[in-house]
């Protein structure tokens, strides 16, 4: 008898809160000045993902750490508002809730400080295997920032497999710039990875996106590279798909890779083909990057 999978996409990683400020001027030591707004958001590319993908349609669980605090108590909210799954993210106390403050200016420059807090505290146990045998799709975000998830991450992605789920991987910057971490070991058993253009040369020394995706492409069965605002390229079987980005008016690009994860995968537990799938994925970053914050535009 077939397993009954009810959950479409188990997404592991971080949640935290993302503080916008907008228009900041430059600061000087023992000056204060003023800014013209702010906006206090969900942030996390996990969570982002994870919130996105539920408004797309899908049913998600979420597997994350976060403070028992007033910031968690917000997460934790903000999940909820998209009938997120979160009988698996846990609360613990004597760590906050990581929060990253973005800062922009009236040039469009963004510049980001992260206090991690509970996001390095995701364990891959925590994953539980009860959660996996219930679920179709395993997606992990921002790699390099889960330092306790690395040593374990092979074998959370081997067992996916190995109960028949299809998996992808989103490892974000490396704060440390190692841009390693055991990840190659993993993407062995990831089936979609979802690297931007500069990670994707920095993981590989590559000098294009397409050069960087091919090599990655040795590993993992699909490399889709974002690119911006020049769209996102595609290597699987030895081709090269590309889509090109969408003209809109841009608020805020927080949270448009992450939106890009999130409709790629929409449409890819659909079935969709991969030129079907990236064509979504710019889609969702599109709509993202009109409003401020990573899930204003699916409200």
């Amino acid at each position: 008898m077939e397993t009954e999978r009810p959950i479409d996409c188990v997404v592991a990683g971080e949640a935290n809160v993302d503080l916008i400020l907008r228009d900041v001027p430059s600061l000087e030591w023992n000056k204060e000045k003023t800014f013209a707004g702010f906006d206090l958001i969900l942030g996390g590319s996990s969570a982002i993902t994870a919130f996105n993908l539920a408004k797309l349609g899908a049913a998600v669980s979420f597997v994350g750490v976060i403070g028992l605090d007033a910031l968690g108590d917000f997460v934790q909210r903000r999940l909820a508002t998209a009938s997120i799954d979160l009988s698996y993210m846990k609360r613990v106390n004597g760590e906050r809730t990581g929060i990253t403050i973005w800062h922009s200016d009236r040039k469009g420059k963004r510049a980001g400080l992260t206090y991690p807090g509970t996001i390095p505290l995701l364990q891959a146990n925590q994953v539980k295997r009860e959660l996996l045998v219930r679920s179709r799709h395993l997606h992990v975000g921002h790699y390099f920032l889960l330092e306790k998830i690395h040593e374990q991450a092979p074998r959370l992605f081997r067992t996916a497999k190995e109960l028949g789920l299809t998996t992808s991987l989103d490892c974000n910057y490396d704060p440390k710039e190692i841009w390693n971490s055991g990840i190659r070991d993993v993407l062995r058993y990831v089936d979609i990875f979802f690297p931007n253009e500069t990670e994707a040369k920095r993981l590989t020394g590559s000098r294009s996106a397409q050069s960087a995706a091919k090599e990655l492409g040795a590993m993992a069965s699909v490399v889709v590279v974002k690119l911006g605002g020049k769209g996102a390229l595609a290597y699987t079987e030895g081709k090269t798909i590309r889509e090109a980005a969408r003209k809109v008016h841009v608020v805020d690009t927080t949270g448009a890779g992450d939106s890009f994860n999130a409709g790629y995968l929409a449409r890819f537990l659909t079935g969709g083909s991969v030129s079907q799938c990236m064509g979504a994925g710019i889609s969702a970053a599109s709509r993202c990057v009109t409003r401020a914050g990573g899930t204003a535009a699916f409200e």
